[in-house]
């Protein structure tokens, strides 16, 4: 038991041996971790001071835009310091970029090695628990005197490695809780890196900015001094050295020559360029102007000359309208007085003094009746008056046949036959095609034309002559 305590003990000081060489290992790395924050510090402090000298560079830009003209050639070089500039400061990026990476790295391993470290500290707790139990086990057990005696000597020299290993735990301890600390600190130092580099690159894409807006300044009036210079030579024909010695104009007292001169060139501006083929532009607008209005006086010509054509086809028009309205007219009083004895029926214009524009009234009064509008007759009525009309239209215009649908289905035995006397009237002008259910009708027609099917047959169209079926009879 007590080689095994004192082998445990061996393994427990080379355990221990073992982390206070990865705790030296994790001060190397803390102490390069504070070297690389204080090359940050430094290097933050110099992009600071960077940042400064840009800003003051910025504030110089007014002062800038006056002397570019004289400084066009000084700017190009400026132009390469400043390309060398950026160069640099994307070096010195890259270079704090490397040292946080490093920092990080860093931090990383001292994070392993504690990790190890209170694995190891684990497997010791371990160990003196099982060492601590052997030893309970040999006190319970008989022994003589001396193995008392040895036993309690090598439980004292176990007890004092113990309070050995304790001792070494609790500093162990200690360092670790210090490791900690210091790699916090490290931490909140790195994320106030970061934070500064955040804000020195936003600084630094600001200044860049500027720097662009200053270089399309500069460009712009590049361009407006060429396009002096040109306006210069065209218009004045002088150089601008020639313009720049000339005598200044004289003004008339309290005139400020500067705002004279943006008055002139307000003045110009509204004038508008000048246009050297305004000439050549004129006589081409003259000579379409007056061909177009040769053009406007043909067509004026050609539209009296419609005029006067569709006045006079409306004139012939319009003659010819009332000459048929009147045959109408005369026609439908006497075929009303056939449909309908003893009354009176007559064909009116709703505004006379416009013939092509006027409508068409109807009128109807059969006799007894006090009535004239078609709407207040009875449904037979409705029909004669409208087959009066119809009759009146087909007199005034006749021709060679007619094809009525059922005209007289509405109409009683008495009408029909009026209906039929006004038929006979046309018999022996023209052909009346007649579709009717009605029987005397049939029986005054000349041929009758009917369709019938027999059954379990197909349909067969029928004509049967009327003056046969007489003969017949």
């Amino acid at each position: 038991a007590f080689d095994k305590a004192r082998e445990a003990e061996r393994a427990a000081l080379e355990d221990l041996e073992a982390l206070e060489a990865r705790l030296a290992g994790v001060a190397d790395a803390l102490d390069r971790i504070q070297r690389g924050q204080g090359a940050s510090e430094s290097e933050t402090a110099r992009l600071i001071d960077r940042r400064a000298v840009l800003l003051q560079g910025g504030e110089h830009r007014e002062r800038l835009l006056g002397q570019l003209r004289q400084r066009l050639s000084a700017l190009e070089g400026e132009e390469a310091e400043r390309q060398a500039l950026w160069e640099t400061l994307a070096k010195e990026r890259e270079g704090v970029q490397k040292r946080r990476d490093e920092a990080r790295r860093g931090r990383e391993e001292a994070a392993e090695i504690l990790g190890g470290i209170v694995e190891r500290r684990r497997m010791i707790e371990l160990r003196l628990r099982a060492i601590r139990k052997e030893l309970a086990d040999l006190e319970e057990q008989p022994a003589d005197p001396l193995e008392l005696v040895e036993l309690r000597d090598i439980e004292t020299r176990a007890r004092a490695t113990l309070d050995a290993v304790r001792i070494h735990i609790e500093a162990l301890r200690v360092r670790q809780i210090r490791l900690r600390e210091v790699a916090g600190e490290a931490g909140r130092e790195l994320e106030a890196a970061r934070a500064r580099e955040a804000h020195l690159r936003a600084t630094l894409d600001e200044a860049k900015q500027n720097l662009a807006n200053l270089a399309v300044e500069e460009t712009e009036i590049r361009l407006r001094l060429e396009r002096v210079c040109e306006d210069l030579a065209r218009f004045s024909d002088a150089t601008e050295r020639q313009a720049m010695a000339a005598d200044r104009p004289e003004l008339s007292g309290g005139v400020d020559p500067t705002r004279r001169a943006d008055e002139l060139a307000l003045e110009l501006e509204k004038m508008g360029p000048i246009n050297p083929l305004a000439a050549e532009e004129y006589s081409n607008l003259d000579e379409r102007h007056t061909h177009i209005s040769d053009q406007l006086g043909d067509l004026e010509a050609s539209r009296d000359e419609v005029r006067k054509v569709v006045a006079a086809l409306d004139q012939e028009i319009e003659g010819l309208f009332m000459v048929a309205f009147a045959e109408v007219g005369k026609n439908y009083q006497e075929f009303f007085s056939i449909l309908f004895p003893g009354g009176s029926g007559a064909l009116e214009l709703t505004d006379p003094s416009k013939p092509l524009e006027t409508g068409l009234e109807i009128k109807a009064q059969p006799m007894g009746k006090k009535v004239s509008r078609l709407s207040l007759l009875s449904g037979g009525e409705r029909s004669l008056a409208a087959l009066a009309f119809l009759f009146a239209v087909f007199k005034a215009r006749p021709s060679p046949f007619y094809i009525l649908d059922e005209v007289e289905a509405a109409l009683d035995d008495a009408n029909l036959r009026r209906f039929l006397r006004l038929v006979d009237e046309f018999r022996g002008s023209a052909q009346l095609l007649i579709v009717t259910h009605q029987q005397q009708t049939m029986e005054s027609a000349d041929v009758l034309y009917g369709v019938t099917m027999e059954p379990g047959g197909s349909s067969q169209a029928l004509t049967k002559r009327m003056d046969e079926v007489k003969l017949e009879v």
